[in-house]
């Protein structure tokens, strides 16, 4: 009688759970003549599986990781871009240099119409700025003037634009300019490809401003024009990094430019920013002397994050300013425009 001895059972991968290349199969599973009347110890080749399937699911566990990692992330960045089109925004005011303060100060009040809204010196910082505008700046768009100590000339270069102011009758604000010195560039008249009656006039240190010619309204001081190299990626700048509308284009083909208007209200009851892109020019000067434009916001922290997303450059980190502590974060779009953004409540404390 054969006594028949039960073999010990083992559980090892089937070939079906791994990946092999052809010459690795045939070198474990399909020994030479040679070999195969040696005995060859069961153990090695299932801690070789062992490794093989760790290092495997390893791989696996990590990929899954990794995969769930980038959908946070994607999600996360989803947010934060979605958080801007509900983030409460508003134009604040639009800084420039100038040569001669009382001088421009003068001007923009007996000529514009301006009212001076505050003062503040800076000695140890050897500047003075001054803010001017139709209202009260926690409701109205403004003019923030600075002068530096001893610097009484600036490049404008020929990037930007001009600022837009809406006025009830062109002629007789134009014919009050002309009285007071006031320089007159384009008398009033109809825009090029379009019905809107328009002038251009410029202040002492050559800035340009267009006057429009329109019913009452909540702000005057309506438009800041800058010139861009690629109209359709500053669209799509503005609209995704900083929550603007595009609230019409306008394409002059007679005389080769496009215009964009973005805001966030209408350009009745809000100030809006024009991009013009002259046909076939890329690049411009941007001179020295316009600054940057000011926009109010809900979270500066969650602002720098969406202008990273959206490719833009941030120049400086969000965070307070030293001293006074407000809340700011500032960019470059993709043309070298600079802006701010400042916390919303941080920038009424301020006015206070």
């Amino acid at each position: 009688m054969v006594r028949v001895i039960p073999m010990a059972s083992s559980i090892r991968p089937t070939l079906s759970s791994f990946r092999f290349s052809p010459r690795s199969s045939l070198s474990l599973f399909n020994p030479s003549p040679r070999l195969s009347f040696f005995h060859l110890p069961p153990v090695p080749q299932s801690h070789s599986f062992g490794l093989k399937a760790s290092r495997l699911f390893r791989q696996d566990g990590n990929s899954i990781r990794v995969m769930a990692s980038q959908a946070s992330t994607a999600a996360s960045q989803e947010n934060v871009l979605e958080w801007v089109k509900q983030d409460k925004r508003r134009m604040l005011h639009v800084v420039y240099r100038v040569g001669d303060l009382d001088r421009t100060i003068k001007f923009y009040t007996e000529c514009l119409g301006m009212k001076l809204l505050r003062k503040r010196d800076i000695p140890e910082e050897r500047y003075t700025n001054a803010f001017l505008g139709y209202g009260p700046e926690d409701s109205h768009f403004v003019v923030e003037l600075t002068y530096n100590y001893g610097v009484d000339k600036y490049d404008i270069g020929t990037g930007f634009g001009h600022f837009g102011i809406a006025v009830d009758d062109i002629t007789k604000t134009v014919e009050l300019i002309r009285a007071k010195g006031g320089k007159i560039t384009r008398e009033p008249g109809p825009v090029k490809g379009g019905r809107t009656v328009i002038a251009f006039i410029e202040d002492p240190d050559g800035y340009k401003f267009e006057l429009l010619e329109r019913g009452p309204t909540p702000e005057p001081l309506c438009q800041v024009m800058l010139r861009v190299g690629d109209l359709n990626r500053s669209i799509e700048f503005y609209e995704k990094a900083f929550g603007m509308e595009l609230l019409r284009t306008r394409d002059n083909p007679e005389y080769k430019y496009t215009i964009a208007m973005l805001g966030y209200g209408p350009e009745d009851k809000s100030t809006v920013l024009e991009l013009t892109y002259n046909y076939g020019v890329t690049e411009y000067d941007k001179g020295n002397a316009y600054a940057q434009i000011a926009i109010g916001t809900d979270d500066v922290y969650k602002t720098a994050e969406a202008i990273k997303l959206s490719g833009g450059k941030i120049t400086r980190e969000p965070g307070p300013l030293p001293g006074i502590n407000t809340k700011i974060t500032a960019c470059l779009d993709p043309d070298g425009w600079k802006s701010v953004f400042v916390d919303n409540v941080d920038f009424l404390k301020e006015l206070e």
